[in-house]
């Protein structure tokens, strides 16, 4: 299934949410930047990739729920190099403190380059590409196994999916019928040394979820109208795990780092810094 933009009035949504994820995807993006900088780190493409994608799911989805529920939905970030993302959604939502954001990469510090569980809203460790679906495989076989509603949000890459182990927990999932589980798949094209149809090719990734037994949504990444249409569709499903392939651009927002391997790891200089700033610009 592909959710489009041909009929927007049937996605579902109120011009209230989209105006708050919308700012929420700014807000992400504007601190990704400065704590970037602040601790002279890259992985800011990555971050920059997946900012709409994190704001959909939390403005629109975790907000609301007490974040230390036994009942509440679960999300793990299987590429977990883009964490900064997520701590700035947590920062945003009261989770963390500024002071706890501020000390990003920082010795001794919780919030490092790859989510701890230390850090409070973090719920899984991960950073050891390709395992982040079989944690949320296992998270989701334990909520169904207890008789929670509660769902299983994962965040991968479309370069994780190179992963072997990546497909072992597609077909438990399928196997297993585990419609609590939803998985984003970040389809932005690249990886840390090349352009994903250069390292390692998947044809058609669609095909691929589905023959594991996945209900499949197509969506462009970012538009959190089609993200929050697709997700609330997935929530609908009862006898499979769904997987939402969210078309991106690495370091969306900011015109010299779209698409642009070398922003995998590259730190910015003042000049960069200030130069992107201002071109995330603030939502309309």
């Amino acid at each position: 299934m592909t959710v489009g933009e041909e009929e927007p009035e049937e996605l579902d949504v109120t011009d209230d949410e989209r105006v708050r994820a919308e700012e929420f995807a700014y807000q992400i993006r504007r601190r990704v930047l400065e704590q970037s900088m602040r601790a002279n780190v890259g992985h800011i493409g990555s971050a920059l990739s997946i900012a709409d994608i994190v704001a959909t799911v939390y403005s629109r989805f975790l907000a609301a729920q007490p974040p230390d529920h036994d009942d509440r939905d679960r999300f793990i970030l299987s590429k977990g190099h883009a964490a900064l993302a997520v701590y700035s959604a947590l920062h945003l939502l009261g989770r963390i403190s500024s002071d706890e954001l501020n000390s990003y990469c920082a010795d001794g510090s919780r919030a490092g380059v790859h989510p701890e569980r230390q850090l409070a809203g973090i719920d899984f460790s991960t950073g050891s590409l390709g395992h982040g679906l079989s944690i949320g495989a296992g998270a989701a076989l334990a909520g169904k196994m207890l008789g929670s509603q509660r769902r299983t949000f994962v965040l991968l890459s479309d370069a994780e999916c190179n992963e072997g182990s990546i497909w072992e927990a597609a077909m438990f999932a399928g196997h297993h019928r585990l419609s609590g589980l939803i998985a984003i798949v970040d389809m932005n094209g690249q990886q840390a040394l090349g352009y994903t149809r250069d390292v390692l090719h998947v044809a058609s990734m669609a095909d691929r979820w589905r023959t594991f037994g996945w209900a499949t949504y197509e969506v462009n990444g970012h538009d959190t109208d089609q993200m929050a249409a697709a997700v609330r569709e997935a929530a609908r499903v009862t006898d499979a795990p769904s997987v939402v392939l969210a078309n991106t651009v690495f370091g969306k927002g900011v015109s010299f780092m779209e698409a642009r391997i070398m922003w995998h790891y590259m730190p910015m200089s003042d000049e960069e810094f200030a130069r992107a700033l201002a071109e995330i610009g603030a939502p309309r």
